[in-house]
């Protein structure tokens, strides 16, 4: 298989942008090699720059649960498009989208629409201070809430500690407020209540999809919950990832724990940019202008996004049967990997939400950040490279998680399965 075109293009690329790449998540650094350039996609399907296909996991990273190009979604595109690219003034469609979403969630009254998931997070977080009167955040090791930079808090620090920064550029008062905990640790969380009687939130991604597919616990949950209301404390849940995927009314609809604060993304914009935040009255009218907490975006609402969103909501709120024709496809995926890879002696943990999958090359099972880290990383990047000669197209991480779309065939599936048999037994005998 020749990648000639790709090479080429990213050679370019590196002059022109840091690392050739305009989010490092794409960069292959973590699997070798060097990132496929993608010169369209269809369904289920990219085509790269040379003309090689793969059955695509990525989706974009979440949001194409109906797969590339869907007919509905760029319908609405196209449309919408016609009228303007950007207004910067209400439109109609805002209001009809925040409806939809509203009416799929038990937990918020109002939401606000952004133009990414880190937008969305940061926002959340500036808002429940507000509420508040509190400086203090509380967030889970491995769970990535966007770079904004309160947020890039160094992992390892150990729980409930105050954190550090872990980029460059963001000065240590910046992350002085945030504490660290252990996910799926509710002793760490009681720590960090010991730690300080100034805690304005705990945000947690109830599905974790930024350390590998990695749930957190119902009972977890539950007693987080009960702790955040006995210490005035707002409980935030990212389901930027998570949301619309693992159900289409959200984490609290599997574990029966309600957030005081929801914050969306990828699904909700059909494939264009957006993020989203919500809560309950009292909360989101603490918000500008009706409060004192500011908060804004010229391109907040974009109609191109919005219509885009409706589409793709509407879509799935009148097909909701088929989250468990998804599901049931992911689950197919990766136990039918797992057992491949067990006939070769290689151990793997996996795991399923909805339309999300995650495996990790490890001999136990992986509750936090911690065990994530002790997957095989060697074997990982082998994976990667070989599966993509076979022509299938995953995450360039171990520690990001995958999506099935309703494009993506039983058929593929079977196929899929057995390039990993031929792969794991490569891998082996090498």
């Amino acid at each position: 298989m020749s990648t000639e075109s790709s090479l080429k293009a990213f050679e370019e690329a590196q002059e022109l942008i840091p690392g050739g790449v305009n989010s490092p998540v794409r960069a292959f650094a973590s699997v070798g090699g060097s990132p496929l350039f993608i010169k369209e996609a269809k369904g289920a399907y990219l085509t790269d720059l040379d003309g090689n296909k793969y059955v695509d996991f990525v989706q974009s990273w979440g949001p194409l649960i109906f797969g590339h190009r869907d007919e509905t979604i760029e319908s609405a595109v196209l449309k919408a498009v016609k009228h303007g690219l950007s207004f910067g003034a209400p439109t109609q469609v805002e209001t009809d989208l925040a409806s939809l979403v509203i009416s799929m969630f038990d937990s918020i009254d109002k939401v606000r629409f952004v133009s990414s998931g880190t937008e969305a997070v940061m926002s959340a977080i500036r808002l429940a201070r507000g509420f508040t009167g509190r400086d203090d955040i509380v967030k889970f090791v491995g769970c990535y809430h966007g770079h904004s930079d309160s947020l890039l808090v160094e992992a390892g620090s150990g729980a409930a500690t105050f954190g550090n920064p872990s980029s460059p550029g963001v000065p240590a008062d910046f992350t002085k407020h945030t504490l660290l905990a252990t996910y799926n640790d509710i002793e760490s969380i009681k720590k960090c209540f010991a730690d300080s009687k100034d805690i304005a939130c705990i945000i947690i991604e109830p599905i974790a999809g930024n350390m590998g597919l990695v749930p957190a616990d119902k009972e977890f949950l539950l007693e987080l919950r009960k702790l955040c209301d006995a210490n005035g404390t707002l409980l935030i849940f990212d389901e930027v990832m998570s949301g619309f995927r693992a159900s289409i009314n959200g984490a609290e609809s599997i574990v029966g724990v309600k957030p005081d604060i929801l914050t969306l993304g990828k699904v909700i914009g059909g494939g264009m940019p957006v993020g989203a935040f919500g809560a309950r009255k009292e909360i989101m009218a603490k918000l500008s202008p009706e409060g004192p907490v500011y908060q804004a975006g010229t391109l907040s609402g974009n109609p191109i996004a919005m219509a885009a969103g409706f589409a793709a909501l509407s879509k799935l709120k009148q097909n909701a049967k088929v989250m468990s024709v998804l599901n049931a496809r992911a689950v197919r995926l990766v136990e039918g990997m797992k057992a491949e890879a067990t006939k070769v002696g290689i151990p793997m943990q996996v795991e399923t939400r909805g339309s999300m999958f995650g495996f990790f090359f490890n001999e136990n099972e992986v509750k936090n950040f911690a065990d994530a880290g002790k997957t095989d990383a060697e074997l990982f990047a082998k994976f990667h490279q070989e599966m993509l000669q076979e022509g299938f197209y995953f995450a360039c991480s171990l520690y990001e998680t995958g999506f099935i779309s309703t494009a993506t065939t039983d058929e593929m599936i079977e196929e899929t399965i057995k390039a990993s048999a031929k792969v794991f037994a490569k891998i082996t005998n090498a």
